[in-house]
């Protein structure tokens, strides 16, 4: 019997399967970007072959909450992504997608928050689609259509409420969305182009995406005294449509709320017996958005993300910059507008029970237009993995790796992703469980993460010890290629 001779093999790495199990040593071997094969140690051949003893293996991270729509057609190396092992982003969150809208004037926020009016140029899922796929990113890219897109793109003015022929002409809209690939459909209640609309609008586009099994994200309508409400809103607009809830970047902001999340993880439990509800978290205590002087209080500080008519305070603490224009930080923050903002609104105690819940993904939130980002964009994943998962064991490895892998894969419909499995896509990550680490800090945000060896897409090998190798192995993902059954090609 002739021995297989794999493209590449992988030998004697400690794999984490995505399933929370303890780890095992074994081959992978890859073959036209799948892994063909798992087997013992050192029984695999391979054109290509690599020693992974002393790594771990695990499957690539999957970024369920990301704002890379642009990055992904105009900067396709995504290089905060990669190097921190991420594999797949799920893009198009809280309401804020690329497309489709032909932006016809400037981007309102939150919409600038992910391009300019330049880049809203695509009509249709399918076009947009077919520019990643030309573009040809290192990570595969999976798309929600955002609501507050939807608006603008039917609404002259999306602060207004949406008739009934305007409803009916975003589902025809996203109704294309999800046949050209689209994983489901997102929401922004809080943002000022989505606020006005009712739950029975979001229900009435949540149908069009559960009749294709697509998913339902929202970025609630108030994280902050009515963060209760605001989960059944959400929780009821999906079990009307039929469809998965995932609650975005879930917290309780503000020092109002500090220690409220175990009423709304206890909420979220109570409603999941009813159906199925999911989040997803980042490991900080500050959030990023636009820099509304509405949320800013004198009681937290926040940074300057980025400023358009005064890029000069870019990464700066807002109190100094009021204080040098003898201003309160209210009106500092309308002379920096349009601008983006890091609220540190979150206490330590509700990341950490938020984070540890069982059905909490991992999302980066990353916003990676920003001049001075968040340093989620380029640290969320190893942060948890290193911080909370090695030093404070909020959690045991195999379980951390879970929520970024198999949890995210299985939530979004992507079954070809995040488990390390035969006729999966050969997304790996090989990283050193004791040297994993972010590196990326608010002072200094744009800095890789330690620990990781490899990180290989579709079976491509992307990231050599943080550095990238210049080869591009990620794809635009379409909900209906991305099924799975066993023995299935």
């Amino acid at each position: 019997m002739t021995t297989p001779i794999y493209d590449t093999v992988l030998h004697g790495g400690t794999l984490l399967d995505g399933s929370a199990t303890p780890g095992y040593q074994a081959d992978i071997g890859i073959q036209a970007g799948r892994i063909a094969a798992i087997a013992p140690a050192g029984s695999l051949h391979g054109q290509q072959q690599h020693d992974a003893s002393g790594w771990i293996i695990s499957p690539g991270f999957i970024d369920v909450h990301a704002h890379d729509d642009q990055q992904a057609v105009s900067a396709p190396a995504m290089q905060a992504k990669l190097t921190q092992g991420v594999t797949t982003v799920v893009v198009g969150n809280c309401g804020i997608s690329l497309v489709p809208w032909v932006a016809d004037r400037t981007p309102p926020a939150p919409l600038n928050l992910i391009g300019s009016q330049a880049d809203y140029c695509y009509p249709t899922v399918a076009a947009y689609a077919a520019a990643v796929d030309a573009a040809g990113p290192t990570v595969n890219i999976g798309l929600l259509v955002g609501h507050s897109t939807l608006r603008v793109n039917v609404l002259d003015d999306p602060a207004q409420a949406a008739s009934a022929a305007q409803v009916e002409q975003m589902q025809a809209l996203l109704e294309e969305g999800m046949q050209s690939g689209a994983l489901g459909f997102s929401s922004g209640l809080f943002y000022p182009t989505s606020k006005i609309a009712g739950n029975d609008e979001v229900i009435a586009l949540a149908k069009v995406a559960a009749r294709h099994g697509g998913v339902y994200t929202s970025h609630i309508r108030d994280e902050y005294a009515g963060v209760i409400d605001s989960i059944h809103e959400a929780c009821d607009a999906g079990e009307a449509a039929g469809l998965q809830v995932v609650l975005s970047h879930h917290k309780c902001a503000g020092p109002a709320n500090w220690g409220r999340s175990n009423e709304s993880l206890a909420c979220v439990t109570e409603r999941r017996r009813r159906h199925p509800v999911g989040l997803d978290a980042y490991p900080y205590t500050a959030g990023s958005t636009t820099l509304n002087p509405d949320y800013v209080d004198g009681k937290i500080k926040v940074l300057v993300s980025w400023s358009e008519p005064h890029p000069e305070h870019n990464g700066r603490d807002l109190a100094e910059v009021a204080a040098e224009w003898g201003v309160d930080q209210k009106e500092a923050a309308r002379r920096l507008s349009p601008a983006g903002g890091i609220y540190f609104q979150m206490h330590e105690d509700d990341v950490r029970r938020i984070l540890a819940y069982p059905h909490t993904m991992i999302g980066s939130d990353g916003l990676p237009r920003d001049a001075h980002p968040h340093p989620r964009l380029w640290g969320a994943f190893p942060r948890v993995l290193g911080h909370y998962c090695r030093e404070e064991k909020l959690f045991h490895l195999p379980e951390a790796i879970r929520r970024m892998t198999t949890l995210s894969a299985d939530t979004f419909g992507l079954r070809r992703r995040g488990r390390l499995q035969v006729g999966c896509a050969a997304d790996l990550v090989v990283f050193s469980p004791a040297h994993i680490r972010d590196t990326a800090t608010f002072a200094d945000p744009k800095q890789p993460a330690q620990g990781i060896h490899q990180v290989w897409v579709n079976g491509v090998l992307s990231v050599i010890d943080g550095v990238l190798t210049g080869q591009r192995g990620g794809r635009m993902l379409r909900r209906q290629q991305e099924r799975f059954d066993e023995g299935q090609p």
